[in-house]
């Protein structure tokens, strides 16, 4: 690896080197990362010396600039870190906007802030632009705008054999197919150049309540999803809060029922159709008001510092008066869980289009999220116990299908249907038939 040192400018760090530990620590704490080397790129050029030492050696490359999707596939790698390719050029008259391969979500809200457009934001601001847009990206506005790997106009990447190459529907259709939503297989990607939508006006915000009105709430939550109109996004919530000195007065050692949401339109268009969530009783709290788009990423408050946790994600098809029963049975303030997430979907996830590529479409109404955090490795097997039993007990609503984003340790068969993923394996075969690129879910 002494040779690869030489040709980079950013920094090569090795087993045994100061800071290995750090280097190669990923978002996710129990993913115990042991890649070969870990590559700082200070830049695109750095990338290309990577890939093409890489595949002059016979090894693998992962490019990750945070780790929020890390898997055990980075072990034996060279981790490629493109958290410094920060550039965000933005052409307002086109609606178009070329981010680097290490901006993060609340830097490109932060650039749009104001000017009445959008992308399409996840619900964490720590992850990145082109990481969550290469697994499809299901986020705050995708009932109005759809997935935002359909948002994607052009792919600058550097191909396995350390050749730069811009990608788009002209110059390689399949490869740009595959390349939004079928992840991070086919190259290291160093800029996306995406499409801007609309926002004019935007509401959002937090409503809480007790437990005990939990069962009112998601029925109300459930009732109201059946109509929203696109642009109404709304996610539920049980949440446990532990009794630790680090969780806020109010909340610590507590449990509630939450509403997020997100709506783009006008203050009193929101409020109609909120009604009948605050008509079951006054909310504990109530953070519903017109916001600027860089706190978008706040709404949900999840933890951006790197965290200990164990979740699994499904998705449900549908969310009755029988499935809201059996998850609050399951969700009792004496679970081990911490986290209990129903996130409403259809609109455009669910409406076929010809610009989807391979995320296609969610026909799914809903996504489940549970989990908790794994304060003390003893906790591991409590916490894995209680995310199996959750998942038995919702087996009738579980389609078995798992988005890409969402992913734990779930077989590539599971996050595609199988044509697509018979497709992303003969695209992988084409580009990269050596192997060289390696993603956090390789395809094959």
């Amino acid at each position: 690896m002494n040779g690869l040192r030489e040709l980079i400018k950013g920094s090569v760090v090795l087993p045994g080197d100061p800071g290995w530990d750090a280097a190669r620590r990923a978002w996710h704490l129990l993913v115990d990362q042991q890649p070969i080397a870990v590559v700082e790129a200070a830049g695109t050029d750095d990338i290309v010396a990577t890939v093409r030492y890489a595949d002059e050696h016979g090894l693998a490359v992962m490019a990750q600039p945070t780790g929020h999707g890390a898997s055990p596939a980075v072990n034996g790698t060279i981790l490629l870190r493109t958290g410094a390719l920060t550039e965000i050029e933005l052409d307002l008259d086109a609606g178009i906007v070329r981010v680097g391969a290490g901006v993060r979500w609340r830097d490109l809200n932060d650039a749009l802030t104001g000017t009445g457009l959008t992308s399409l934001p996840g619900s964490n601001g720590d992850t990145t632009v082109v990481g969550y847009t290469l697994g499809g990206g299901v986020g705050w506005f995708g009932r109005k705008y759809g997935q935002a790997a359909q948002r994607v106009r052009s792919v600058r990447l550097v191909t396995s054999d350390g050749v730069i190459a811009d990608v788009n529907q002209e110059s390689a259709p399949e490869l740009f197919w595959a390349l939004r939503g079928g992840g991070g297989d086919f190259g290291i990607v160093v800029s996306m150049e995406l499409e801007l939508m609309p926002a004019m006006e935007l509401q959002g915000g937090r409503m809480m309540w007790p437990f005990e009105q939990a069962r009112d709430v998601l029925r109300a939550f459930a009732e109201i999803t059946t109509y929203a109109p696109d642009e109404l996004s709304l996610w539920a919530w049980v949440l446990h809060f532990p009794d630790v000195p680090f969780v806020p007065d109010p909340v610590r050692g507590k449990s509630f029922v939450a509403v997020d949401g997100t709506f783009l339109g006008t203050p009193e268009d929101a409020d109609k159709l909120l009604a009948p969530l605050r008509a079951i009783a006054d909310p504990v709290s109530d953070q519903v008001a017109p916001i600027p788009l860089n706190l978008v990423g706040k709404i949900a408050e999840e933890p951006e510092d790197p965290t200990p946790g164990l979740l699994k994600t499904v998705l449900l098809s549908s969310f009755d008066d029988a499935a809201i029963d059996t998850l609050l049975a399951a969700a009792a303030p004496e679970s081990p869980l911490f986290v209990f997430e129903v996130r409403h979907l259809d609109g455009a996830f669910a409406r076929p289009d010809e610009s989807l590529g391979a995320a296609g479409v969610i026909e799914e109404p809903y996504l489940l999220l549970f989990g908790g955090i794994v304060a003390d490795p003893a906790l591991a097997p409590v916490i894995g116990g209680a995310i199996e039993a959750v998942q038995a007990k919702m087996a009738p609503w579980i389609t078995g299908r798992v988005l890409p984003n969402f992913s734990t340790d779930e077989p590539n068969t599971e996050l595609y249907p199988a044509a697509v993923h018979q497709r992303l394996v003969a695209i992988k075969q084409a580009v990269d038939p050596a192997g060289t690129i390696r993603s956090n879910h390789p395809v094959s």
